[in-house]
This record gives C-alpha cells, sequence and structure tokens, in this order.
C-alpha cells in the first residue's frame, strides 16, 4: 500500500466518523437505542471482517484480558451515548466540539491521578480549549438546549479522554479489531436489557440508518484506521482524526442548514487547534 492510499483510508475513516453525528440528529429513536444499533451491527460487520482475515477475536484471550476488554467496552458505550445525547441536545456542531474538549481532560486527568507534572505545551492546549469552549457556548442558561448540549459534548470528551488514559496506562496486547470487536460485543449485551422495549417501535428508515452507522460509521471506520496506521505516523493520524468535527460541521451544514455562528466558528478553530497540536505533540 502507497502512503497516499493510506493518507486517503485515514481520512475515510475521519469522514465517516465525522458522518455519525449526523446519523444522531436523523434518527428517530433514543440516544441508548442508537448505541445499541451501532455496536449490533458493528459486531456483526467486525465478525465478518475477522473471519475473512482468519483472526479469531477469543482466541488466545485470558479471563483477566477480557474482562478488561468487556470493561472498556461498556465505558464507551457509556461515552457514546453522552455523545449521541449531546447531538439531540443541542446539534451536531456544539456536541462534536464539545467532545473535541478530550485533549484537555486527557492532560488534567494524568495530572490528577498519575501526578504528571502538567507542562507548558498541556497548559496552553487547556487554555485554549477553555476559551474555544467560551466562545463556542451558545449562551449561559442551561435551559438552552444548545448549551445543554455542549455540556454532554464535553461530558462525552471528559468519559473518552478517561477511556484514552485507561487504555495507554493498561494497555492489552490484543489487536485493535480484536479490541473492538469485544467492545461492541460489551456494549450490545449490556444495552439490549434496557432497549428491548423500543425495538418494536422502530422503523424502517432507522433501522436502514442504524445499519450504517454500525457498518460503515464504525466497523468499516475502524477497520481503515487500524489499516492506515501501518503506513502512516501515529501523530499524524491523531491529526487527521481531528478533522472529525469539520466533516461533522459541514455535512450538518450541507444536510439540515445549521449554519455556525462566527463565534462558534472562532471557537472551533481554537478547540481543532488545540486537538492538532495535541496530536502533533504526540510524537515527542
Amino acid at each position: 500500500m502507497s502512503r497516499r492510499t493510506a493518507h486517503l483510508q485515514l481520512h475515510s475513516a475521519a469522514l465517516l466518523v465525522g458522518v455519525s453525528a449526523l446519523f444522531g440528529e436523523s434518527l428517530n429513536v433514543s440516544a441508548s437505542m442508537i448505541v445499541l444499533g451501532r455496536a449490533a451491527f458493528a459486531l456483526l460487520a467486525l465478525s465478518a471482517i475477522c473471519v475473512c482475515l482468519d483472526l479469531r477475536p477469543w482466541r488466545g484471550v485470558s479471563t483477566a484480558t477480557a474482562a478488561k476488554l468487556l470493561t472498556t467496552g461498556v465505558a464507551l458505550g457509556g461515552h457514546w451515548i453522552l455523545f449521541f445525547m449531546a447531538v439531540r441536545t443541542g446539534g451536531v456542531a456544539v456536541a462534536t466540539l464539545g467532545f473535541a474538549s478530550f485533549p484537555a481532560f486527557t492532560a488534567l486527568i494524568e495530572r490528577l491521578i498519575f501526578g504528571q507534572r502538567l507542562g507548558r505545551t498541556d497548559s496552553l492546549i487547556v487554555l485554549l480549549v477553555s476559551i474555544g469552549l467560551i466562545l463556542v457556548t451558545p449562551s449561559f442558561d442551561l435551559r438552552d438546549g444548545a448549551t445543554a448540549g455542549l455540556l454532554w459534548g464535553i461530558l462525552s470528551g471528559a468519559s473518552y479522554a478517561a477511556i484514552a488514559v485507561a487504555n495507554k496506562h493498561f494497555a492489552s496486547k490484543v489487536d485493535g479489531l480484536s479490541s473492538c470487536w469485544w467492545q461492541c460485543l460489551a456494549i450490545s449485551v449490556a444495552l439490549l436489557p434496557w432497549s428491548l422495549p423500543e425495538l418494536p417501535e422502530i422503523g424502517f428508515h432507522d433501522w436502514w440508518q442504524l445499519a450504517a452507522l454500525g457498518v460503515l460509521c464504525t466497523a468499516l471506520a475502524y477497520s481503515l484506521f487500524i489499516a492506515s496506521l501501518r503506513h502512516v505516523r501515529t501523530h499524524t493520524a491523531a491529526v487527521v482524526i481531528a478533522m472529525e468535527p469539520i466533516y461533522a460541521i459541514a455535512g450538518a451544514w450541507l444536510i439540515f442548514g445549521s449554519v455556525p455562528t462566527a463565534s462558534m466558528l472562532l471557537g472551533g478553530l481554537l478547540i481543532l487547534g488545540a486537538v492538532a497540536w495535541a496530536g502533533l505533540k504526540s510524537r515527542n
């Protein structure tokens, strides 16, 4: 595979992940049902991919490792629920920009839990994200749905940062596709009992969207991302994936007519600049 093809795969993955927010606004089901559908259809697609690659996700996995993967899967499901609640409450733009604050939370969590010193660069990243979030905030009234959506988005970013820190410090030797398979399994098992009453009410239009969300925006996106990492540096991949909110906001603008304000665009530039900076910093 050429480097150009790898970069194309990486941008395709970022685009597909960004599109997932658009499904969150279009679907007429609860946030927990969106997450269950996403995980279940992704699990089916990943199982097919693993079979084609002669990969068995459960092979050679110890009980302790399986428990760790299932736990992180449940945590990931919680993060997805928070994110889609943000989309449903405040719209695509504020949800994705709120989520994009995760690098600041990553630095703060590592500082608080592991006692790592918050360096000058990390401090500036936190400052940029904070200023960006202030500019993005539609109003300072919690009764404003957009403001509530931004808070849900920030919570989703904080939860994602906690998962990323846990994976960094307690990483297992399981490959990326197998890890994703286990996590989707955990989410599906955990949410199915809660979502059973809602299943008969889901229409065909929502079913195909859930299938597209799971197969394209999750299984395919993650597979493209993993494949690109063999030919693209990790910090480069982090910067490209940071473009996810750009794809999501542009898509919402084109499809739903959701035009971001000038202050939202400025705040978004500060947040995404901090995310890109954090990605470049990861190579050191």
